[in-house]
């Protein structure tokens, strides 16, 4: 059974860092699309980093771009989102999320009309002074 587990949401200072985690459980060897998406109160929810394993092709917003990194660990099946000079408006829960797709174009998969088949069940970033 697939399955997404994410962890690492913190309340953090204004200008700190975070890293979260996503293990996979489950997954097989073939081409996915590995994302990190945030909604926070009274908004939709947004892709603010997103991989393709086809071409190893990324795609950050511009509001997130040369703050946050999103890698993967394949030995260990879990991706990281790396979040640096965070700021009040990062705050969210945030959901990692995956699809199996052989993706070249991963902009347009960095939004949530994309049907996303895995969920996970999403950890909370709080930034605040």
């Amino acid at each position: 059974q697939v399955q997404l587990v994410e962890s690492g949401g913190d309340l953090v200072q204004p200008g700190g860092s975070l890293r979260l985690s996503c293990t996979a459980h489950g997954f097989s060897s073939a081409y996915y699309v590995f994302s990190w998406f945030r909604q926070a109160p009274g908004k939709e929810r947004e892709g603010v980093s997103c991989m393709s394993t086809a071409d190893g092709g990324t795609y950050y917003p511009d509001s997130v771009k040369g703050r946050f990194t999103g890698s993967r660990h394949d030995a260990e099946n879990t991706m990281y989102l790396q979040m640096n000079n965070l700021k009040p408006e990062d705050t969210g829960v945030y959901y990692c999320a995956a699809v199996l797709a052989y993706a070249t174009l991963i902009q347009s998969m960095c939004d949530i009309s994309y049907p996303y088949q895995y969920w996970g069940q999403g950890t909370q970033v709080t930034v605040s002074s």
